[in-house]
């Protein structure tokens, strides 16, 4: 533990540059976030160095579009409580499991070490119900991240089991007074408010990866975010969806990324649509604008991630901005913010080549998706030396995008001859659309053990495209995790 304090407030080979941001007056009408306003994990102990809370994976009822519905939660709520916590903060979270099922906690892009990451069979046993256990770590990122389980997970996220973690730099320059987590995600249930079967539409199900009806932000069907025109607002968003991807539009107003899954940018880029697949976050400003006492939607448009994506769809409205009947503020100009960002070094770097491919179904009509020739129950550990680098050349030669998640590391984006994408930025999911490929570097400096990669749509995962990395010499004994199982008899 004293090792980990003292490399606490480190984040990958980057530093914060100081900026000339000044904090700024509210400039949000009162209750503006009231209908979004997510439920916080109450922190239990006096220690400002650390942040102790309780959660508890329960089914609850819960209301959804005016049904009723009886989900999975952390806490009773959908999606689980903000825990909020500060850079370099030491997070204790004292689990337990009530679900009908077993379970775990997979703490989404944090670095954690091996023991804390929540993968049954490689970090920890799975969890029976009435099991607790404690995650203890330091939180060494500035970010969004998530949390959610590994166990069954396409079921259990796709009923409802996630919740946001950010950690917060109060130094990092940023300036924006009005801020807003925002969770994206999506559930399927019947007339009568019975959740949709994890296993629906059977093997091609699993090939299209399973998307429910109602699309929610923070857990609402179109909630109605108050601001007054002009004014910015700090939106940090996270996608907990399990198969559905957000292209968001605000009516073509700027989205002005200053960051992402591994904090803040080199520097900020600005976009007129802002594409969010399942695992990814984003940190943007953006400064609304329209005739005072008007709204305006959010919207998902639509994105072609593969076959059957965009037919017979339409554009989905995520949330309402209502501006104020205040005058409107002049749009101020984009964001200066920068980050010095060393990326890993490249000379020596060993190549790596992943391609992700789905042979046509077998006999018995069941499809599965492959890394390298087969599914991740037949496949052998991907091997890392402790301190090594490697640039991942990843294929896509399947006919759908496959959002690749990487546990417990940071990696870069980098171009054909391994130099960085830029603006430079951390990654720890990263979108390879169908038919392309992405190459990324990545160092594994540290924490040696079995870390899991997989496509982030749930489905496809569990459907064969997981494997594993082992890192150091003293990896653990499995080489990967435990199959789904058989079907949940209680649904």
């Amino acid at each position: 533990m004293i090792r980990q304090l003292a490399t606490a407030a480190l984040c990958v080979a980057s530093a914060l540059i100081p900026l000339e941001a000044v904090a700024q007056p509210s400039f949000a009408p009162s209750g503006w976030d009231a209908a979004l306003k997510l439920p916080e994990a109450v922190d239990r102990n006096p220690d400002p160095t650390i942040v102790e809370v309780d959660l508890v994976a329960r089914e609850a009822e819960i209301e959804v579009a005016g049904k009723t519905v009886k989900a999975y939660t952390y806490n009773g709520t959908l999606p689980g409580p903000l825990i909020r916590a500060k850079v370099g903060n030491r997070l204790i979270v004292h689990f337990t499991n009530d679900l009908p099922e077993p379970t775990t906690i997979h703490w989404h892009g944090l670095r954690v070490p091996i023991e804390m990451d929540g993968v049954p069979g490689i970090s920890q046993p799975e969890m029976q119900r009435g099991d607790t256990f404690t995650y203890d770590f330091i939180l060494r990122d500035a970010s969004l991240y998530w949390y959610h389980p590994h166990v069954m997970s396409a079921a259990q996220v796709g009923y409802g089991l996630t919740g946001p973690l950010l950690v917060e730099d109060p130094a990092d320059g940023v300036g924006v007074t009005d801020q807003l987590t925002l969770v994206l995600s999506d559930i399927g249930f019947d007339s009568k408010g019975v959740l949709e079967p994890w296993d629906s539409g059977g093997p091609a199900g699993m090939v299209f990866g399973r998307e429910g009806a109602y699309v929610l932000a923070n857990g609402r069907t179109l909630p109605t975010l108050k601001a007054r025109a002009g004014a910015p607002q700090r939106w940090r968003i996270v996608n907990t969806a399990k198969s559905r991807f957000f292209l968001l539009d605000l009516d073509g107003q700027p989205f002005h990324q200053i960051g992402g899954d591994g904090g803040l940018y080199e520097r900020p880029v600005t976009s007129e649509v802002l594409l969010v697949t399942p695992g990814e976050r984003f940190d943007v400003i953006i400064a609304p604008t329209g005739k005072p006492g008007t709204t305006m939607p959010l919207r998902a448009l639509l994105y072609n991630r593969g076959y059957g994506s965009i037919q017979y769809r339409g554009v989905e409205e995520v949330l309402s901005i209502e501006f104020s009947k205040e005058p409107a503020l002049k749009v101020p100009p984009a964001p200066t913010l920068a980050r010095a960002i060393t990326p890993p070094p490249r000379e020596g770097a060993t190549p790596v080549d992943m391609i992700l491919t789905l042979p046509p179904a077998g006999a018995d009509g069941n499809s599965e998706f492959h890394i390298n020739g087969v599914p991740y129950w037949k496949a052998k550990p991907f091997l890392a030396k402790l301190g090594e680098t490697q640039v991942w050349n990843i294929v896509n030669d399947s006919t759908f995008d496959h959002p690749f998640h990487l546990h417990g590391y940071f990696f870069m984006e980098v171009d054909e001859k391994g130099e960085p994408l830029r603006p430079m930025r951390w990654k720890d999911t990263v979108n390879v659309p169908l038919k392309q490929s992405v190459r990324v570097i990545v160092t594994f400096d540290e924490r040696p053990g079995t870390w899991m990669i997989h496509c982030h749509i749930l489905d496809h995962a569990e459907g064969g495209l997981m494997g594993v990395v082992q890192v150091g010499d003293k990896a653990a004994e499995h080489t990967h995790p435990k199959p789904p199982g058989p079907p949940m008899k209680h649904r």
